[in-house]
């Protein structure tokens, strides 16, 4: 495949090469998959949606997912992805607020797909349902019935209109404006972000998607694996050993995964890890929560130095770390990458100097604002920089070392505490599943530390809360110990492992809210 061919063009050439293969193990073709984004594309035109509409769509991983993506990003249509887990009002609500010209649902989301689309008052001409029935949806054999398998004519970028938190509790949207550019130009310049990691396009190269492609980096990851040539898998539902076996019988090269991951395949039994062949990894990506040095340095160990750790938002980025850079730096983030820039400030715009916290301000590559929250944009601003809330400090070299989200600060008495350095002390206890760690109301400091944990071990040790204060004690200074340690079944979190630590907070603030 040529370097700057698109997987449109690619797809026409060599219309037999398997693309994608399906989490229930189904091999699809270029040609066919090409062809159904295609239809599906000239389906929405001749149903009223025009270039600069908004799509979203309700889908699990799967090829349904990457059909919406072609034929929304070659027909200049927003693409806003819904995250699986919320309910039908959350759902009504981003229809409604985004102003979502069509809505595609998997029958698996039916009863939330129904209600959200008739609260947001789509018309069930351009609901559809990309499997089984949805009642009050259009089956999608049904919307597409007619429609040609050709390229559509007129052809436009699409982009992406994901939703984050707002300051009014609702989520907003991350709108930026159109490229009216040919797609075929534009996509395989954006996959060229992937020879950042050293992945080249074309070769023998598998991309496995461990996580649901509602989240911005498992979906655009995916997305530009497909147009650098190489086949695509999917997994349907995240499983440690069932990851080991994928990448084993399809010999897989890239993957994108999160840290929560990686501890759960460090607790696979070591006679299970060594069971699976997974010396084809050469580039094993993370980002999206911070990741303990204990953690990551046993995953080099295992694999060998194929982890790359990166740093962005949805709004723009970033950083990067090779595994050689983070070896000699245990705990970066990485470097700007070429193009990009990185600052630091203190709370009045200053720069920090080296070593000292301070709020992270990534340089705009282009330009967005935060859907109906004019403030959040401004907010989030210092001239052409802008910052997701995340802490952290430069070195002298410009490597960027984050300390934790401005919101998830604790101030104990004046002074800042972050919770990741205590959540990485715990993690790295055997017996400790998971742990989250936040800040608690106090009448004399303000607020104190914290910590809920959940064992490994289900009925785990009472004694075990007492064992990990003795550690946190040895580790930490005493104003970063937690006052109590609460063990809990499991901890709040969704299938890409985003942790909702308001979920745990937010009762105990509520609590001195109402004493007050």
């Amino acid at each position: 495949m040529a370097a700057r061919e698109s997987f449109w063009q690619a797809a026409r050439r060599d219309p037999s090469r398997v693309a994608l293969v399906d989490p229930d193990g189904r091999a699809i073709t270029a040609g066919q998959l090409v062809a159904r984004g295609d239809r599906l594309a000239h389906a929405l035109r001749r149903s009223g949606v025009a270039t600069g509409d908004v799509v979203a769509m309700l889908l699990p991983n799967g090829a349904a997912t990457l059909e919406v993506l072609l034929a929304t990003q070659q027909t200049g249509l927003y693409l806003t992805p819904l995250n699986t887990q919320l309910t039908a009002d959350e759902i009504a609500y981003v229809l409604a607020d985004s102003g979502a010209r069509a809505f595609f649902a998997d029958a698996a989301f039916a009863g939330v797909a129904a209600a959200a689309a008739t609260a947001a008052r789509i018309p069930p001409e351009r609901c559809v349902a990309t499997s089984g029935s949805i009642a009050g949806m259009t089956r999608l054999d049904e919307f597409t019935a007619g429609a040609p398998e050709t390229t559509p004519p007129d052809r436009t970028t699409g982009q992406f209109l994901q939703y984050t938190s707002g300051t009014t509790g609702r989520p907003k949207g991350v709108r930026r404006a159109p490229i009216p550019l040919d797609p075929d130009l534009v996509w395989p310049q954006l996959s060229a972000h992937l020879a950042r990691f050293g992945i080249e396009p074309g070769g023998d190269h598998v991309h496995l998607v461990t996580s649901p492609m509602y989240h911005t980096a498992p979906l655009v990851f995916g997305f530009f694996s497909l147009h650098a040539g190489h086949r695509v898998v999917l997994m349907g539902k995240w499983d440690a050993e069932r990851f080991l076996a994928l990448v084993e019988r399809h010999r897989v090269t890239t993957t994108h995964m999160v840290p929560t991951q990686f501890q759960r395949l460090l607790r696979l039994p070591d006679a299970t890890r060594r069971r699976y062949d997974v010396s084809s990894l050469r580039q094993v990506l993370h980002a999206a929560a911070p990741c303990p040095v204990d953690t990551k340095r046993r995953m080099i160990d295992w694999l060998g130095p194929v982890v790359w750790e990166y740093y962005g938002a949805t709004e723009g980025g970033g950083a990067l770390a090779s595994p050689d850079e983070w070896l000699a730096r245990p705990g970066t983030v990485g470097r700007a990458w070429a193009g990009a820039e990185i600052r630091v400030l203190d709370d009045s715009g200053a720069a920090c100097p080296p070593g000292v916290p301070g709020h992270v301000y990534l340089k705009l590559v282009q330009d967005f604002r935060y859907e109906g929250d004019a403030e959040k944009t401004r907010a989030a601003r210092r001239g052409d920089f802008f910052t997701v809330g995340d802490v952290g400090w430069l070195d002298a070299d410009g490597y960027l070392f984050l300390c934790d989200r401005a919101i998830d600060m604790i101030i104990r008495g004046g002074v800042n505490v972050y919770p990741a350095e205590i959540e990485a002390v715990l993690l790295e206890d055997p017996e400790v599943a998971d742990a989250a760690v936040f800040g608690i109301p106090d009448d004399e400091w303000g607020e104190v530390v914290h910590a809920v944990v959940e064992p490994v071990a289900a009925g785990a040790d009472p004694g075990l809360a007492e064992r990990l204060l003795a550690r946190c004690r040895e580790r930490l200074a005493a104003y970063k110990c937690p006052r109590r340690i609460e063990l809990v079944p499991a901890l709040p979190r969704d299938p890409n492992g985003k942790l909702y630590k308001r979920r745990l907070r937010d009762p105990y603030w509520a609590e001195r809210s109402a004493r007050i």
